[in-house]
């Protein structure tokens, strides 16, 4: 069985990452596309072009759909799809809050279709070695983790610098630090919000979030998400015995470079791996029904809980 895709947005990460993912995966196709602009959507490679959101998600050839639309959009269109019997691959984060997450979950669970927020850096071989490291007690009783995830850039008319569509470094980048936490953590975690300071922009989104908790009684964790500060991402774990720390390339958005991961003075080295690929390889293969390495869904909601908990504090 080949798993037939639908894409609602033909975007920046849609057209550079997504859509060459889908062409190389195996038992995948790129079917069709819908978008704002008939052209860009063409410029994909699919096989058919729809006029429509719509159109697209009515299409009976279409098995799964993957959405990259503004944040505000993700719960029309998931559930609008859900409930014409599509799988779902949405980019991140799934949803405004945590009860928009409840409710998309349980349309897919009604309808018996997959559901899978599109954290593509959960597919990083790095990553993964991070949490195979803390779970194998490698580096002993974790005491803390640290990471950040900044940049700076021109928001002028984005989605991003507007809070009716979702925007807001939290949101944005600040949701892929929360997943890690689940990562390394075995999904399952207690997070308490011990601080937040945040700086806000004159249309009231946050620029800047720096965040203080505590995971399960006993681990300190901080993470900063920043639109307004220099470029930087890190990601450092303690334990009671070793410590690790990413090294060169990005900790987050690494893709198609090189990697490495120091661990006490050990050094190790990674080769350069398309994570939306390994992404795509993976929700294809669970919609035919073979094994795959997907995260629970219930890790999107906990993470959406935790992000709800962060913005709350901040008020």
């Amino acid at each position: 069985m080949t798993v037939r895709w639908g894409f609602i947005g033909a975007g920046y990460v849609a057209s550079r990452a997504m859509a060459p993912a889908v062409h190389l995966a195996h038992g995948a196709e790129l079917y069709a596309v819908a978008s704002r602009d008939a052209a860009r959507s063409a410029d994909l490679e699919p096989v058919v072009v729809h006029r429509s959101y719509q159109e697209l998600i009515d299409d009976p050839k279409i098995d799964a759909v993957y959405i990259s639309l503004t944040n505000v959009q993700h719960k029309e269109w998931v559930i609008a799809a859900l409930a014409a019997g599509k799988h779902v691959l949405c980019e991140k984060p799934l949803a405004l809050d945590a009860e928009e997450v409840r409710t998309m979950q349980s349309v897919a669970q009604h309808h018996q279709r997959l559901l899978v927020e599109a954290v593509w850096t959960r597919w990083q071989p790095r990553m993964k070695r991070m949490a195979q490291l803390v779970q194998n007690g490698d580096l002993g009783a974790i005491q803390s983790i640290s990471s950040a995830f900044t940049f700076q850039g021109d928001l002028t008319g984005n989605y991003r610098s507007q809070p009716e569509m979702g925007g807001g470094a939290l949101l944005d980048v600040g949701c892929y630090q929360a997943h890690l936490w689940l990562m390394l953590l075995g999904e399952q975690i207690e997070c308490s919000v011990e601080n937040v300071e945040t700086v806000n922009s004159f249309t009231g989104i946050d620029l800047t979030s720096s965040i203080r908790a505590t995971l399960n009684n006993t681990i300190q964790a901080d993470a900063l998400c920043s639109f307004d500060m220099a470029p930087e991402q890190r990601i450092t774990i303690t334990g009671s015995q070793e410590s690790l720390h990413t090294g060169e390339g990005e900790a987050f958005t690494l893709w198609k470079q090189d990697a490495t991961l120091i661990i006490g003075e050990t050094v190790e080295r990674f080769p350069p791996d398309d994570a939306f690929a390994l992404m795509v390889q993976d929700v294809s293969a669970a919609i035919r029904g073979k094994d795959a390495t997907i995260f629970p869904e219930n890790s999107s909601l906990r993470v959406a809980e935790i992000l709800d908990s962060i913005r709350k504090f901040s008020k």
